[in-house]
């Protein structure tokens, strides 16, 4: 059995790797924004299994190809597919695909299920942290391992089953959730408003298929195949047409965003904390309002924050964050976030630091009453 010292040899070597690989990507010198669609299952791994005959390896394979047909007439798109054929293919193939070519975005497409008569669309990104829902959902998806040749070589001692093994594939990711979270909305959004279908909103989650791609990446599911009027929906030209319809839009808008170079606000899933008037003073915690997320190396002064003061800026891989304000009171810069917020910066939260490393904003709370 592998000790956890080892397994948390293999994820820092990894994430060292990914580091080295994703900053080699922002080299690049391409004129063409590269996108990797990816059509979850298929060969011999159907999907999850229904009653009324849909099958999802055939329902993604059409909507990665009716998703990638309309963006390759953008002339400055590449599109490149995992498959085009109801092919087999291992999850860690997928992702090495995706890295191979440098993408700008990673898309795997997939449909829903689940033993109720549940509906609707959902869009993940690699969880930080996930309820136990989510670990469900994650597992099922994950199964697909079990089918793979020397998976035990391949997956580096992961277990599908296992809850700690599915947190620990944040670490990869994590300087790319911004954007993923982004785009997830942006396509959870385009379904609800423009296709008037029911959102059930950006979910994070430990996909094995996400873990390892070294740009930003969504899982869709684009409804619930085991819904007999969801399933025909997608089953139906109609149904195909619409999804794949707002896929499209949601990818243009997340990259006319981007070529803007301007500060993006940042989305965050994180319930906001509960305030307090009186000063909250955490011993050896800094907090600090992250405000935007660019691109573009922006002066952290007030002219290019709407007139913001106290601004720091932090480089992760090929993005610019940028924060607002800098105490250990947690009153304080919740009274800072609510300015902030003021000022335009509507999706703005609250991050912690305690010895110059990154903690989850409720670890350092606990340590009020120490």
């Amino acid at each position: 059995m592998k000790t956890t010292s080892y397994y948390i040899f293999v994820l820092v070597t990894f994430l060292f790797t990914s580091i080295l690989t994703s900053a080699h990507a922002f080299q690049k010198d391409s004129d063409k924004f590269v996108v990797v669609l990816d059509a979850g299952h298929g060969g011999k791994d159907p999907g999850r299994p229904t009653k009324f005959g849909y099958k999802e390896k055939y329902i993604a394979l059409q909507l990665v190809l009716a998703v990638g047909s309309e963006l390759e007439k953008q002339k400055d798109i590449k599109i490149i597919y995992t498959r085009k054929t109801d092919k087999f293919l291992e999850l860690h193939e997928r992702a090495a695909i995706a890295n191979k070519a440098d993408a700008d975005l990673f898309i795997s497409i997939h449909c829903n299920a689940h033993d109720s008569q549940a509906y609707g669309t959902e869009t993940y990104v690699l969880a930080t942290r996930a309820n136990n829902m989510n670990i469900e959902i994650a597992k099922r998806e994950n199964e697909v391992i079990f089918l793979e040749a020397n998976y035990e070589q391949h997956y580096e001692g992961f277990d599908p089953n296992s809850p700690e093994s599915l947190i620990s594939l944040s670490l990869l990711q994590e300087e790319y959730l911004d954007q993923s979270i982004r785009l997830a909305r942006s396509i959870e959004d385009n379904f609800k408003d423009k296709i008037k279908r029911k959102s059930r909103g950006v979910k994070q989650a430990g996909f094995w298929v996400l873990h390892n791609t070294y740009m930003p990446s969504v899982l869709i599911e684009t409804g619930f195949i085991t819904n007999r009027k969801e399933g025909d929906y997608l089953n139906s030209k109609k149904g195909q047409k619409d999804i794949t319809t707002a896929i499209i839009n949601a990818v243009k808008d997340y990259k006319k965003e981007l070529e803007l170079n301007i500060g993006m606000d940042v989305y965050h899933t994180d319930e906001i904390l509960e305030t307090t008037d009186s000063p909250q003073i955490i011993k050896d915690v800094i907090f600090k309002v992250q405000i935007a997320a660019s691109s573009k190396e922006l002066a952290p002064k007030s002219y290019n924050f709407k007139g913001l003061n106290d601004i720091s800026r932090e480089k992760s891989g090929a993005i610019y964050k940028y924060f607002y304000g800098f105490t250990s009171d947690y009153s304080k810069i919740k009274e800072l976030q609510v300015l902030a917020k003021s000022k335009g910066y509507k999706d703005c939260f609250v991050v912690a630091y305690k010895d110059g490393n990154k903690i989850d904003v409720s670890d350092a709370l606990k340590s009020v009453s120490n």
